[in-house]
């Protein structure tokens, strides 16, 4: 189905076609010019012999100006020969049309020596070439012209140096030209603008003729719109041609009337104005051509895609092949771990997690990453390869430098350069994978296979142990799961073991109110104190605040206050409870209630608040409260003193926050976005209520 034109672009169209169309190109003309036009469907290809057109008019132009600037001294012949494939092409194509081209030749020199009408003597033209598409026409046309104006500087160049070429100059009267070429530098000028239109509107109208008709139809915009403005074109450039080759005769025997002849000029300039404008406006027509065609091309990639992914394959290499826009002849555009070129052959029939990200993604999940992908995987057998996302149309050197220096920091698999991942590759991220921003994980197993749409909440949570890291596999590690300080901790803290096995008390707490922290910290140290018991605090900091979390650490280290950790720990944290909650949300039955996502929502809405928070782990025992409320419970030890001495200290804590009600309270969760579903129903960790659902935008955190 053809693509509509938009509104904008439609007026875009219309706007620059009253530019480039006067009043005196009325329908009447336009009926005259399209009745020439009689085509007997013989297929031409113009673009060799435009290619030979250009070269020597390039020549004449550059020579020209050289003498013009020089008084008529010097010699100048700078421009690189054409490839000899292209003259090769256009002698061949030529054999059969010189006929064609020197009676053009003959007819322009005719008409132009006796000064005749210009529009007459273009409709002459037309009528010689009615049965020759458009392209043909101008191109032909142009050819002629270049035969009789580079025969004509050839006389004038060598006519210094060659007896023959003076004799010929003598009797034309050309010595004069050279004499004078400084006088006659406006009208070189001229000449040489609109010689330089001509070729752009001939170009452009031969790159229409090119355009594949498998993705662009003919009778719909924006080529319907091209094609209904060529004849004009045509017209114009040819009526061009006519208007360079009477000035060129014009020149001829003038003599010292050089001076004076201005009109030329000026009819030239007029005309060079008016082709540039026909050129701006096919210009614009055949960029949205491109565009149509881009689309097209994108969704016929795209649905390749998809089909190559629905279609079950004997190994990944077809899949992988695509996806990097590689071909089988040559597949290196991957570089390996130690960033040589690899040929794809090397991820053959392996399990392959792509990473894809934008160029923001941070170092400490690289870092992260990289511990996993590094660490003794024993048969855990995968490799990494990092698809980065890009925006095209913003590429600049300091995306190059991000981009270089991420891909120095990752020890695995990635793409020589972004820009060689396809549009519709990057779709296929987007509208199936459903990246949009955080970096994701999928996995595909040997044959190719997406067995994870985002396995990096799988990995977050449980390293290597989820390899093959399948959605089956993730379901059936839940089910293993459940809550406790050890799935909470992971290997974050290296001394949890033995806190553990001494049964001490240990509390994990956040915020960022060095005061609140310094009150709470050296009232339950004094409270442990008091009932004897082991005590371990840990200080895990606030999610998305690396600088004022840093501020903190350096005041609780410097007054002793508790153990921190370091940023990359204090990160991978709040990391990884939002992947639970993610992986949670995507394995958890709507109405089933489920304790780990319960107690995950509850510390990130603890996060989310101004205040601190704390939580406290004795064995299999667990309570968890805000800040103030869990301070107040500290500081009034008295009240719950005999039940810590006969429960424990986390039972009879729990019991006495359980009878605190409080009259107000306010808890926010703070979700980034993320590819992955998000609960649509959340209880509130103080009461129990279903809480309201707010979109959020955070930036500046810091």
């Amino acid at each position: 189905m053809a693509t509509q034109v938009s509104h904008s672009q439609q007026q875009l169209m219309r706007s620059s076609e009253r530019r480039m169309f006067s009043a005196s190109d009325d329908s009447a003309m336009m009926k005259q010019i399209q009745s020439t036009h009689s085509p007997d469907g013989r297929s031409i290809d113009v673009k060799p012999i435009l290619q030979i057109i250009d070269n020597v008019l390039r020549r004449l132009t550059l020579n020209i100006d050289h003498h013009a600037l020089n008084g008529g001294q010097g010699h100048m012949d700078a421009i690189d020969d054409m490839p000899s494939s292209a003259a090769m092409d256009g002698n061949s194509m030529l054999d059969a049309l010189a006929y064609v081209i020197h009676k053009i030749s003959c007819e322009i020199s005719c008409k132009c020596s006796g000064g005749g009408d210009a529009h007459a003597t273009t409709m002459v033209l037309l009528n010689t070439l009615s049965s020759y598409s458009w392209d043909a026409k101008v191109v032909l046309t142009l050819a002629a012209f270049a035969v009789n104006f580079g025969e004509f500087w050839l006389i004038l160049q060598l006519c210094t140096t060659n007896s023959l070429a003076k004799s010929v100059a003598l009797l034309k009267q050309l010595p004069d030209i050279l004499e004078y070429s400084h006088t006659l530098k406006p009208h070189f000028d001229a000449l040489h603008k609109l010689i330089k239109a001509m070729m752009e509107v001939t170009k452009c109208i031969v790159e229409f003729t090119e355009l594949p008709s498998q993705y662009i139809s003919s009778d719909v915009p924006p080529m319907s719109v091209a094609i209904a403005h060529i004849p004009t074109a045509a017209y114009w450039t040819i009526r061009s041609v006519v208007a360079c080759a009477a000035q060129i005769t014009s020149l001829v025997g003038m003599r010292h009337e050089f001076s004076t002849s201005t009109s030329e000029a000026w009819e030239l300039s007029s005309l060079a104005h008016k082709v540039s404008s026909i050129h701006e406006h096919l210009q614009k027509i055949l960029h949205l051509c491109h565009q149509h065609i881009d689309e097209k091309m994108q969704t016929e990639a795209y649905e390749g895609l998809k089909h190559t992914f629905e279609m079950p394959q004997l190994d990944n290499s077809k899949i992988l092949l695509k996806i990097f826009s590689l071909s089988k002849e040559d597949p290196h555009s991957l570089l390996g771990p130690d960033k040589t070129k690899v040929h794809i052959d090397m991820l053959r029939r392996k399990h392959v997690l792509l990473l894809i990200s934008d160029l923001d993604i941070i170092q400490d999940e690289i870092q992260i990453l990289e511990a996993l992908y590094k660490y003794d995987r024993g048969d855990v057998n995968y490799e990494i390869v990092w698809l980065p996302i890009v925006d095209r149309s913003a590429w600049n050197d300091g995306y190059q430098q991000r981009f270089s220096s991420l891909q120095l920091m990752m020890p695995w698999y990635t793409v020589s350069h972004p820009l060689i991942i396809e549009p519709a590759v990057v779709k296929y991220t987007r509208e199936v994978w459903n990246f949009v921003k955080k970096p994701i994980v999928v996995t595909l197993d040997p044959q190719g296979k997406v067995t994870c749409p985002n396995a990096l909440n799988m990995l977050w949570i449980w390293g290597n142990a989820a390899f093959p890291f399948t959605t089956e596999k993730e379901a059936s590690l839940w089910k293993a799961e459940s809550w406790t300080l050890e799935l909470l901790v992971d290997g974050l803290e290296p001394n949890l073991p033995n806190w553990m096995r001494q049964e001490k008390v240990i509390c994990l707490y956040g915020g960022e109110d060095i005061e609140w922290i310094a009150s709470f910290t050296s009232a339950t140290k004094d409270l442990a104190g008091v009932l004897g018991i082991g005590l371990e605090m840990v200080y895990v900091g606030k999610n998305n605040a690396k600088e004022r979390v840093k501020r903190i650490i350096g005041s609780i280290n410097e007054r002793q206050l508790s153990h921190t950790w370091q940023d990359t720990n204090i990160w991978f944290f709040w990391k990884r409870l939002e992947s639970m909650l993610f992986s949670k949300t995507g394995h958890s039955a709507t109405n089933e209630a489920d304790v780990i996502k319960q107690e995950v929502m509850t510390l990130l809405g603890y996060d989310g608040s101004e205040q601190g928070w704390a939580v406290f782990f004795s064995g299999t025992e667990m309570v968890r409260a805000k800040g103030d409320k869990t301070l107040n419970a500290i500081q009034s030890f008295e009240q719950w003193e005999a039940f810590a001495r006969e429960l424990g200290f986390v039972s009879a804590i729990r019991g006495h926050l359980e009878r605190i009600v409080d009259e107000h309270h306010c808890t926010r969760l703070i979700l980034p976005g993320i590819s992955g579903g998000i609960a649509e129903r959340v209880v509130c960790a103080e009461c129990g209520r279903p809480m309201e659902m707010y979109f959020m935008y955070r930036c500046c955190v810091e």
